[in-house]
């Protein structure tokens, strides 16, 4: 008999039977139906996991048996229904199984092995192919920066670490122990010797010259004691504790304009919707700040900001400027990764145009991660588009796609923040 022990490591939450390496066996056809996935749900329900079939022909597992070598002896069981020559009916139903079809499909067979991903699966497919372009301060969501701290003294370290304050308090205190007894004894020797001599005493006698080298030999001993000793340094402790760069802050910036219908809002709101998923895989918090304009900006909750309804023109440098006044306020300092998704119809005053294009080079754009603008119409290019055109050439980490349809939401997204080629 052979056994055979399998010393593979388990992963944290890993099966038994090793699921991590069965999905990386499989990977070409789990992101295959997780692509037909997409198209079939919608963007609100994207992070959902999913049930995935493959065809039991593509999950074979290779198995041992024994060579059949030597001399063997099998008893095979007879039958008392038929006999040599006798002719047998064809079964009834076809040639049975062996006719599933591989795919996320309804119309299973029993040939068709049917596994579900987990959420987290599901999204680490979904977002394979993407990154956040241009990430200057984190890469990964468990990357950390570290801080000095300070925690309290050391013994030991370098001479530029010396706290003077604390080494001097702690050679003050040691003088003081370690003298203390020599003190006293000097005391109580200068005043017994002075008392001697005012009551008369020679000074050739034997208590005073014994008095006399008693306080010679405790002076010295006291001066003995070093003002400063090795022991007594202290150095300032300084540690490093990790300080999370995980924090990132996204504003959402939408022209609620009368040109601005409510099938362009969904459109917007489908696109962020999509971008805040794909900064929760990458930050333990996010703050999302909305911020609507029409002539006018303001910051709204998410409710007004999708649902309230205004007429009027439009006017986005207002947008703008309260963005940046809202960076320089709240979010700024260095701690917070900024990213912002501006969505519009592209309709703008042309002189406001030209301001919004002179904001973004030289006062916004140098705050930001990452600035996304998509134009949601059927139309040409509007005025806007073609002053926001002119950001790219003085800052790389800025994109703008076009938006017709619904359905383009996902591939311009895509588009925006697909990889970045290595230089």
């Amino acid at each position: 008999m052979t056994y055979l022990i399998d010393r593979r490591l388990q992963g944290k939450n890993k099966s038994a039977v090793n699921r991590e390496r069965f999905l990386r066996r499989y990977k070409a056809q789990i992101k295959d139906a997780v692509g037909r996935a997409i198209k079939g749900r919608s963007i609100t329900d994207v992070e959902n996991g999913e049930k995935v079939s493959i065809p039991v022909k593509d999950v074979g597992e290779p198995s041992f048996g024994h060579a059949h070598g030597g001399v063997w002896e099998t008893v095979n069981p007879g039958n008392e229904e038929y006999q040599k020559g006798d002719l047998i009916n064809r079964p009834r139903g076809g040639g049975g199984a062996g006719r599933g079809k591989a795919g996320n499909s309804d119309q299973t067979s029993e040939d068709d092995f049917i596994f579900e991903l987990s959420r987290e699966e599901f999204m680490n497919y979904f977002f394979e192919d993407l990154e956040l372009p241009h990430m200057v301060k984190t890469q990964l969501s468990s990357s950390t920066e570290f801080k000095n701290q300070r925690a309290g003294y050391n013994m030991s370290g370098t001479p530029s670490n010396i706290h003077v304050l604390r080494s001097l308090r702690g050679a003050l205190g040691r003088r003081i122990a370690v003298g203390g007894h020599a003190r006293k004894q000097l005391q109580q020797a200068e005043t017994e010797l002075l008392q001697l001599l005012q009551d008369g005493a020679a000074a050739d006698t034997a208590r005073v010259l014994e008095l006399k080298k008693l306080i010679h030999h405790l002076h010295t001993r006291l001066i003995a004691i070093p003002f400063i000793d090795p022991f007594d340094l202290r150095y300032s402790n300084r540690i490093k504790v990790p300080k999370p760069m995980t924090q990132a802050v996204m504003f959402c910036i939408m022209d609620v304009s009368g040109s601005m219908d409510e099938t362009r809002k969904d459109t917007a709101k489908r696109f962020f919707i999509l971008l805040y998923l794909f900064l929760k895989r990458v930050y333990d918090k996010i703050d999302v700040v909305f911020i609507r304009h029409h002539t006018a900006a303001a910051e709204v909750d998410e409710n007004e900001f999708f649902h309230s309804r205004e007429s009027g023109g439009t006017v986005v440098s207002s947008a703008l400027n309260l963005l940046n006044q809202i960076i320089d306020e709240r979010y700024g300092g260095g701690a917070w990764n900024s990213y912002v998704a501006q969505a519009s119809d592209g309709d703008n005053w042309d002189n406001d145009s030209i301001l919004c294009r002179q904001l973004l080079v030289n006062t916004i754009m140098p705050k930001v991660q990452y600035y996304t603008y998509v134009e949601i119409t059927d139309g040409p290019p509007q005025n806007l588009w073609e002053q926001y055109a002119q950001v790219p050439d003085h800052h790389a980490h800025f994109a703008m796609q076009k938006i017709v349809t619904p359905a383009d939401i996902y591939p311009v997204f895509r588009e925006l923040f697909k990889k970045q080629p290595k230089s």
